[in-house]
């Protein structure tokens, strides 16, 4: 039984999947035994019951990925965009056909809602379609006249190797599917290494590239630790590095890459914020709220958990918020009807619980939520934080989980500053009736993306960060860019 804001998953039927307890890796075109005994467990939120494991690649394990990597590199960049191309297209049918199995898995492996983890499949597919479409960029003649007119040169655009794709525990399927489709429309060969907690629900994008016809080492996946991904890192062979996950988990690869000048890629936590303009519909607002402030039960890096009202209609945002809050269903991530699922884990559980104790010691007034659920699981009650200041711990530092802080302002350029002082710069969103004053306040937020009055991304427009947020951006020609290594050769002319 599950009632609105409360949470009773303790036992249901589960569903049959086709991965759990695996032995193996993706290496060189096949599944391949691990070489060591060591594993990892996979533990369901929702029951907190260990449901799966796999197993943590040795040292032989990852070079023989990257080496295979290195190894199938010269064919596969050897091969036309377009031709490259049509391995995206058949790979996007395939991951369509799988939607459900994955998404299944998904919803296991962190408790995102099952409404979230079906959509999977077809956001990934179209990452693949929407770059696959890139080909005849890749393809276009780039000849550039000297200014003085004594020459000109031409642009080639190469892969740049072998690279490491490390993704996390949120978003399992499409923050590696946002890293894969560029790298191989690029020409570059790729491994894999998923977040410790989501291990198996990215294996059915790998089967669906298998099954389009990538060739083998182009694409190889192993699991593991955090200690493995290091070493993934470090590779003498792996030439580029894309991750997503924290900040200071992205600081210390950063460190690695810079050690060696090898380009990286980092999309990494946010802290943004939602700007309520005086003139805004709040009923709109609230019909957004969620998916742009709470998404995925709060565990998305670019929502925007801070809300800034304007001191004149403060009391009603708040109890518009909280009201939209309340009302979300929370419980069985399997259940269609559920809005908030669990933490993905208990560490995050923990985490999140640890931030509503400091909220609380600091002054915040709980609205809604609060605290823990009743019952099994690692869920946290959606909470709705007012009286916020932006000296609190909770205004200050990312908490990704279910809470949303509203902080009161007098005058916009108050906002804009609130909405500023933070190290981080990923998303954020204006709300007001007047589009255009609302892009002239977009435009003075300091992030790599802002909406009006909602927020989505965009496969065809570069996403990034600013500040503690990351380098480098994903999407668009932009992020097929950070694939490619440009070499200009030049010659006179007559």
């Amino acid at each position: 039984m599950t009632t609105t804001g409360t949470t009773v998953p303790g036992t249901r039927a589960e569903p049959a999947l086709p991965y759990a307890h695996v032995d193996d890796h993706f290496i060189d075109g096949a599944y391949v035994r691990s070489t060591g005994e060591q594993r990892n467990d996979v533990v369901d939120p929702t029951t907190e019951q260990v449901w799966a494991s796999v197993p943590n690649a040795t040292a032989e394990d990852l070079d023989r990925a990257v080496t295979a990597a290195d190894r199938a590199f010269a064919g596969w960049a050897g091969l036309s965009p377009a031709e490259r191309a049509a391995v995206l297209l058949r790979a996007a049918d395939e991951i369509e056909a799988r939607r459900e199995p994955m998404a299944l898995t998904n919803t296991r492996e962190n408790g995102s809602p099952i409404s979230e983890t079906l959509g999977a499949a077809a956001n990934a597919a179209g990452i693949f379609r929407y770059f696959a479409s890139l080909a005849p960029w890749l393809e276009r003649e780039d000849v550039r006249p000297f200014p003085n007119g004594a020459g000109q040169t031409r642009v080639y655009r190469d892969p740049v190797g072998v690279c490491a794709l490390i993704a996390p525990w949120n978003f399992p399927i499409n923050l590696v599917v946002a890293k894969l489709a560029p790298a191989l429309l690029a020409g570059c060969t790729v491994v894999i290494k998923p977040a410790s907690p989501t291990p198996l629900s990215v294996r059915f994008v790998v089967d669906a590239l298998a099954a389009a016809g990538v060739p083998a080492g182009v694409v190889n996946l192993v699991t593991g630790n955090g200690r493995m991904g290091d070493q993934l890192v470090r590779h003498p062979l792996v030439r580029k590095v894309a991750f997503t996950g924290s900040t200071p988990v992205g600081r210390k690869i950063a460190a690695a890459c810079g050690e060696q000048l090898k380009p990286v890629t980092l999309e990494l936590g946010g802290k943004s914020s939602a700007i309520v303009l005086p003139d805004a519909d709040l009923e709109h607002m609230s019909s957004v709220l969620i998916r742009s402030c709470l998404r995925n039960t709060g565990q998305t890096c670019y929502i925007s958990t801070r809300i800034l009202a304007p001191e004149s209609r403060y009391e009603e945002v708040v109890e518009m918020v909280g009201r939209t809050i309340a009302a979300a269903e929370q419980g069985d991530p399997l259940r269609e009807t559920t809005v908030f699922g669990p933490m993905a884990n208990r560490g995050q559980y923990d985490i999140v619980l640890g931030y509503l104790d400091t909220a609380r010691r600091e002054g915040a007034r709980v609205v809604t939520g609060g605290g823990p659920a009743e019952g099994t699981g690692f869920f946290v009650r959606p909470t709705v934080l007012a009286d916020v200041t932006p000296d609190m711990t909770v205004a200050r530092e990312e908490i990704f989980g279910p809470v949303i802080t509203v902080l009161k302002y007098r005058d916009v350029d108050e906002a804009v500053d609130l909405a500023n002082n933070t190290p981080f710069g990923l998303g954020g969103i204006v709300f007001s009736a007047d589009e255009e004053h609302a892009l002239q306040v977009a435009r003075r937020m300091n992030t790599g993306s802002a909406g009006l009055n909602f927020f989505a991304s965009n496969h065809a427009a570069p996403f990034g960060g600013r500040g503690d947020s990351g380098l480098g951006v994903e999407f668009g020609v932009e992020g097929l860019s950070a694939y490619l290594s440009p070499q200009s050769v030049h010659r006179r002319v007559s």
